[in-house]
């Protein structure tokens, strides 16, 4: 070849495919949060930024190459939450996104019908990406905007406790598991819930980096490492948000009696419906059997005795209609997790002090 009278030799490269298969291997994958338009949870973006970033510097730190191309992606150049107190600027359209490896779903917050219906487009790149190979994770009410995909059908999944009775409603073909912090089936991951989020982003760390880059994040952070329930957490309030009237007296009937033995085979005489129906409604109704509402309704009214009053577990058991210290303790712990002394010394401060004055 000549230019300009002066010859130029190109001079012959042979490809070492090898390099190419080893590039490859180490190219990085991409995370992408998305940004909902609307109310949704500012910490749930930020903070799912801040604590991959952290991994990627830890795991630059250690001589390897960063696992994540973070990226927030969402349908506006900008987003204002908290009537305009804070505003997020994506770093991309989820259309200039053709492919992504990991997609995180912040919590998204009421009207959750209404947004659902204005983030069809959110909807329909999520299903989208996961049938290119993407693994997709939901954070708190976040399942709301997933389970719109249909990607959570007969699948396990799990919200804020606050939630529940309302994706039960919308959501019946979802497998809602009400006690689990972190569900993980088929490269879908869902969460608990409000701040429990930061447990769950490092159960993602652990599984896309290791288990020493997940404690490094969990004490940088000061994150409890290896959490996995929210069941302490949650307050039992009945699961009322349902039309089935004969449901919610016997409902109302169970939280009435509380002291007492309540015989489930005379409460659905006493509504002329057989035992056999009288179940099927209650579940389809509340989510729970009519013995494990009555369980629920027994130890919530507990906790709330352990919280206010300086009254013996012994005394607390009695009151909620317990006789046998053994059930009552065990049915306390499936529960809660935790034990009734264990329970009250965490929310009763007096109660702890005068034990160990």
């Amino acid at each position: 070849m000549s230019s300009g009278g002066a010859n130029w030799t190109i001079p012959r490269v042979d490809l070492d495919t090898s390099f190419f298969l080893t590039f490859k291997k180490r190219k990085m994958k991409s995370l992408t949060i998305l940004v909902p338009n609307g109310p949704h949870n500012l910490s749930s973006v930020a903070d799912s930024f801040l604590v991959f970033t952290k991994a990627n510097q830890h795991w630059q730190s250690c001589g390897k190459k960063p696992v994540f191309n973070i990226k927030l992606a969402g349908t506006s150049k900008t987003v204002k939450l908290s009537d305009g107190l804070f505003s997020i600027r994506p770093h991309c359209n989820i259309n200039d996104v053709s492919k992504t490896d990991l997609v995180i779903i912040p919590a998204i917050l009421p009207d959750y019908s209404k947004t659902i219906r204005q983030h069809k487009a959110l909807s329909s790149w999520i299903l989208r990406q996961y049938e290119r190979g993407a693994e997709v994770a939901s954070i708190c009410t976040g399942a709301f905007l997933l389970a719109s995909t249909g990607l959570l059908k007969d699948k396990r999944c799990s919200t804020h406790w606050q939630a529940a009775d309302h994706f039960r409603q919308m959501y019946p073909d979802v497998n809602l598991v009400e006690d689990q912090l972190i569900t993980d089936e088929n490269g879908i991951y869902t969460n608990g819930g409000a701040f429990s989020f930061l447990n769950f982003l490092l159960y993602l760390v652990e599984k896309y980096y290791d288990r020493t880059t997940a404690i490094y994040c969990s004490k940088i952070f000061q994150i409890d490492i290896d959490r996995n329930s929210h069941s302490l957490f949650s307050i039992f309030t009945g699961q009322k948000k349902h039309s089935d009237e004969i449901i919610k007296k016997a409902q109302a009937h169970i939280e009435k009696n509380l002291h007492g033995k309540i015989s489930i085979e005379a409460m659905s005489s006493t509504f002329s419906i057989s035992r056999r129906n009288f179940d099927r409604r209650f579940i389809k109704a509340t989510g729970n059997t009519p013995a494990e509402y009555q369980q629920r309704v027994k130890i919530e009214a507990a906790k709330k005795k352990f919280e206010t009053s300086q009254k013996t577990i012994s005394e607390v058991m009695y009151d909620v209609g317990y006789s046998d210290t053994k059930a009552f303790r065990e049915t306390f712990r499936k529960i809660t997790g935790v034990s009734p002394l264990d329970y009250r010394n965490k929310y009763n401060k007096e109660a702890f002090v005068q034990m160990n004055s």
